[in-house]
């Protein structure tokens, strides 16, 4: 196809979609311009009382399209801010205890963040629409928590000073994603790049007929140096100029820490996650820098590069279908394994392949979230995380009463217990137990000292009461905030850690999970020679970690001291591992997961465990195709990295 046929075609595509819109939107709307804004149409005018009043027309856009599409207001129409907020506050009622707003001047939104944001809405959202006809800004609402969140504050606060630098990416990813297809259809290919009979470094490069996509981008947990933590980025077909998108699952380091990396290197596409894990994962590439400077290990990127991947993300919301390129479309489902975790749905082509990338999921209900969702609309290739595809998990109340007992009789001895956790997921979890267990007088009335991000995470999750359980979500909405109670005490001043070691029975909940560095590693330094004290491991401990070197029965370890000299320490207290925390299915659910899904794969490919579980679960699977409804002829799949699967 020659370069002039292809401008042809692209402008037919752009002159459709633009075509469509005049017709179906009445001439009164006054539309001034229509704009491609990455996956959405925006549509801009000058008179919205009419799409208002005529709330057909942009759903038939939008189903003519299959594109999602969204209306602005026109600039010319958009009251000063300063008067637009004293409207504002006169239209909406006081009992929505409005905290904030923040106008967006580019494109056209006021952000209120109020404690009752229904009010702000209005039954049927008449209020809302008040709002856009007497100010001519378009309320994005969000909820005022009972915790307020630094991060959360700074990206933002980001979003709306850098908003004329987005809405330029957003054009160009717009332009990308619109643009019309050459090659039609043909082979798809997934070449793993990591997070491939390993646990860590996950990533995986979806090639098309049309488009290249990064499933994650993650860092080794148990290497802070590079490229040894990184993907393998270095490989031929990995061009970042030629990748249309990447898509991150979850917030945990070994999914998205090596995100920033790319746009250090010249990635300038999109970005693709929930809301959610946008939030965290800027947290958690923040505390990364943070970690690898006190190690003394060169950072692989800068803040600067963390602040770019902000401007580059496009968040999207669980079950809503959006165009990421010319030949797919994405859909999130929840994951329940985080905060914000996400399945990932790809349709390549018209109908061509479906693949689910489950990413880390649990497939059980917990304290903290729902479960994975099991219902798709198509599916031909399912790639599955296996962390504990050869081990069952104890059940989760049998788990909370082991840990009840750990600690009370640790605290009767007068020792203290530490408990290290990843920031997300088991932090939160950890800490509604602990609340639970104080309130039903399980454990005697001591301090719970709390370091590193685990208050500014739990603080994103009071911002999110609607991706939790039906418990926490109703307890939030009721203004309480079932994270804190009084006897928890944050830690901000690492010059505490002494005293708190010295003093009476304590619990001591602190990052990083595997001790692979940050304020768990010092309190463990503190802790460890004291036979009355307890070491309690709640989650996954990755290959190459301390937490594992310890777990699998080292009694002493060599750890540099307050000097930076290295130092022997014995390991005198308690060491315990009570599994069934985890955020990840155990053997059952996975294949639990397997009978129920719907509807049934006909590739299945393993990731995300060490060798043994992988093979153990693949064997499993092929041995108990009739009991899980599979096809007989599915094909299991156990990739090496770099080990290309055709699936098409």
């Amino acid at each position: 196809m020659t370069v002039q046929t292809s401008k042809k075609k692209e402008q037919s595509v752009a002159e459709r979609i633009r075509k469509t819109i005049l017709s179906l939107v009445p001439p009164e709307a006054k539309i001034t311009t229509i704009e491609f804004e990455g996956p959405e149409i925006a549509i801009y005018v000058a008179n919205p009382k009419v799409l208002m009043e005529q709330t057909g027309v942009i759903k038939e856009i939008a189903k003519n399209l299959r594109k999602r599409v969204v209306v602005r207001t026109d600039p010319s129409i958009r009251m000063n801010p300063e008067d637009a907020k004293r409207v504002i506050l006169e239209i909406v009622p006081r009992e929505a205890e409005i905290k904030a707003m923040e106008f967006d001047d580019v494109l056209g939104d006021v952000v209120i963040k109020a404690e009752k944001p229904g009010l702000v809405i209005g039954k049927m959202g008449v209020i809302r629409k008040e709002i856009i006809l007497r100010t001519g800004w378009r309320p994005n609402v969000i909820r005022a928590p009972p915790t307020s969140s630094k991060i959360l504050d700074g990206i933002l606060a980001q979003l709306i000073d850098e908003s004329s630098y987005r809405r330029s990416v957003l054009r160009e990813i717009g332009e990308r994603i619109h643009r019309p297809i050459i090659l039609g259809e043909g082979r798809v290919k997934i070449t793993p790049l990591g997070g491939f009979r390993e646990v860590g470094r996950s990533a995986i490069l979806v090639e098309t007929p049309e488009s290249k996509i990064l499933l994650d981008a993650g860092a080794s947990p148990g290497s802070l140096g590079f490229p040894g933590a990184a993907p393998r980025f270095d490989i031929d077909e990995f061009k970042l100029e030629e990748l249309d998108a990447v898509i991150i699952s979850h917030a945990h380091l070994d999914h998205c820490g090596m995100l920033p990396l790319l746009f250090k290197y010249g990635y300038e596409g999109p970005v693709y996650t929930t809301r959610a894990t946008r939030d965290i994962m800027t947290l958690i590439q923040i505390d990364y820098l943070d970690v690898a400077s006190k190690e003394g290990t060169l950072p692989p990127y800068s803040m600067r590069d963390i602040k770019k991947a902000i401007l580059h993300t496009i968040t999207i919301e669980y079950d809503e279908v959006t165009d990421i390129a010319p030949d797919v479309r994405l859909t999130f489902y929840d994951a329940g394994h985080i905060l914000g975790s996400a399945m990932v749905h790809l349709h390549i082509g018209n109908g061509l392949h479906n693949i689910v990338y489950t990413g880390d999921f649990r497939y059980a209900k917990t304290r903290l979230l729902n479960r994975a969702h099991d219902d798709f609309p198509r599916v031909e290739t399912l790639i599955m995380e296996s962390t504990y595809g050869a081990k069952d998990l104890p059940d989760r109340t049998d788990a909370e009463q082991r840990l009840i007992e750990i600690l009370k009789k640790t605290i009767e001895r007068g020792g203290k217990a530490l408990i290290p956790v990843m920031a997300v997921g088991r932090g939160q979890e950890i800490l509604l137990i602990l609340a639970n267990a104080f309130d039903n007088k399980l454990l005697p009335e001591v301090p719970v000292y709390i370091e590193g991000m685990i208050g500014e995470v739990t603080a994103i999750h009071t911002h999110y009461p609607e991706l939790l359980s039906q418990d926490v979500m109703r307890r939030i909405y009721a203004g309480e905030n079932p994270f804190h109670r009084s006897n928890f005490v944050e830690v901000s001043d690492k010059n505490k850690r002494e005293e708190i070691a010295s003093d009476g029975p304590a619990i001591i909940i602190a990052t990083s999970g595997m001790l692979n560095g940050g304020p768990s590693v010092e309190y463990f330094k503190l802790l460890s020679e004291d036979a009355r004290n307890s070491l309690i491991f709640v989650a996954y401990q990755v290959a190459g970690t301390l937490g594992r070197k310890i777990k699998d029965g080292a009694r002493e370890v060599t750890l540099l001291n307050s000097e930076g000299k290295l130092e022997a320490l014995k390991i005198n207290l308690e060491v315990h591992s009570v599994e069934g925390f985890s955020g990840h299915s155990d053997r059952t659910e996975l294949l639990n997961f397997l009978s129920r899904m719907r509807p049934k794969p006909k590739t299945i490919v393993l990731n995300h465990g060490e060798p043994e579980s992988i093979d153990s679960l693949a064997s499993t699977i092929r041995r108990s195709k009739q009991r899980l409804g599979l096809p007989n002829e599915v094909e299991v799949y156990s990739p090496d990295v770099l080990w290309g699967v055709r699936l098409v």
